[in-house]
C-alpha cells in the first residue's frame, strides 16, 4: 500500500535507537526525508541501514530540555527542507523517579519525558500549518496502569495522553492530525539493560511475556514504527484524537487470559 509520504519531511525525536529508529527507518523506506534529532551521535550500524534504505536524512544532536536548541532544531529543519509535514514525539526515559524521591527529581523527569513534547510541537506549529501536518506522540502503558516507583515517568506519559487529546481538539480547524501510539512490553536497547539488572534475566523476562495476551511475546519495535508511520500518512485522514494500544492486548485483555 502506498502511503503516500514520498518527500514528506518528518521529525522523529530519540529517532536513532529502539523505536525511535524503527520509526525513522520504517518512515525512510517509503520515501520520507527523516529529522532525526536526539541526545546521542548515531551509531555507525545505524547510519549503514539508514543508506541501505536510501534514506534521506538529516541527524541535529543536542539536548531535547533545551528549548533553544529545539527552536533552532526546527528552524534548521523548516529551511533546509522547505516544509515540515510531520512530528514524532518519542524521545524519554523511564527514570525511576518515585513518590519517595524528591520534588526536584519529580521535576526534572517531567522535563526529561514530558515538556519537550510540548516544546516540539509549539516550533513545529506554524510549519505544520502550512502543509495540514501529523503529530503522533508516542506514549506508554504506565500512564494507564501504574509500575511502581516510576510516578515522573508515569506522570509524564500521562500528560502525553492527555495533549495528544487537547491539541487534536485545539488543532481540527487547522486539518493537524494528533495522535497517541502507546507500547506496553518491547525490546528495546533500554528495555534490554533494564532486564539484565534482575537477578536471572531470562526468567524474569518469562514472567512478562506470559501476561501479554497476544502470541506470548514481547511487541517488535517494527509493530509499533509501522503504527506510527500508518497515523502519519493521509491512509489514516480521518484518525484523531486517538489513543492506539500496540501491545499484543497487554494493558486492556485480562491478563490471566489463557489461549
Amino acid at each position: 500500500m502506498d502511503l503516500h509520504l514520498k518527500d514528506k519531511v518528518i521529525i522523529v525525536t530519540g529517532g536513532g535507537a529502539g523505536i525511535g529508529g524503527a520509526i525513522s527507518l520504517n518512515l525512510a523506506a517509503e520515501g520520507a526525508i527523516v529529522a532525526i534529532i536526539g541526545r546521542s551521535a548515531l551509531h555507525d550500524d545505524f547510519v549503514e541501514k539508514l543508506k541501505k534504505n536510501g534514506a534521506r536524512y538529516w541527524f541535529g544532536q543536542s539536548d531535547l530540555m533545551d528549548e533553544q536548541a529545539c527552536a533552532n532544531n526546527v528552524q534548521e529543519i523548516a529551511t533546509r527542507f522547505g516544509r515540515i509535514d510531520g512530528l514524532v514525539n518519542n524521545a524519554g526515559v523511564n527514570d525511576n523517579i518515585g513518590i519517595e524521591n524528591s520534588v526536584q527529581e519529580f521535576r526534572q523527569s517531567l522535563e526529561k519525558s514530558l515538556v519537550h513534547y510540548f516544546t516540539m510541537a509549539h516550533y513545529a506549529l506554524p510549519h505544520l500549518v502550512k502543509t495540514r501536518g501529523s503529530i503522533v506522540n508516542i506514549g506508554s502503558k504506565t500512564a494507564i496502569t501504574g509500575q511502581g516507583h516510576t510516578s515522573g515517568y508515569a506522570a509524564a506519559n500521562g500528560g502525553r495522553l492527555a495533549l495528544t487529546r487537547e491539541w487534536a481538539a485545539a488543532l481540527v480547524n487547522d486539518g493537524i492530525r494528533v495522535n497517541a501510539v502507546i507500547p506496553a512490553e518491547v525490546m528495546t536497547p533500554l528495555y534490554e539493560r533494564w532486564i539484565k539488572t534482575f537477578k536471572n534475566p531470562q526468567e524474569q523476562l518469562e514472567k512478562i511475556t506470559a501476561n501479554i495476551p497476544l502470541g506470548k511475546r514481547m511487541t517488535t519495535v517494527d509493530e509499533i514504527a509501522n503504527t506510527v508511520v500508518f497515523l502519519l500518512s493521509d491512509r489514516a485522514s480521518h484518525t484523531t484524537g486517538q489513543h492506539l494500544y500496540v501491545d499484543g492486548g497487554y494493558t486492556h485483555l485480562d491478563r490471566a487470559l489463557t489461549v
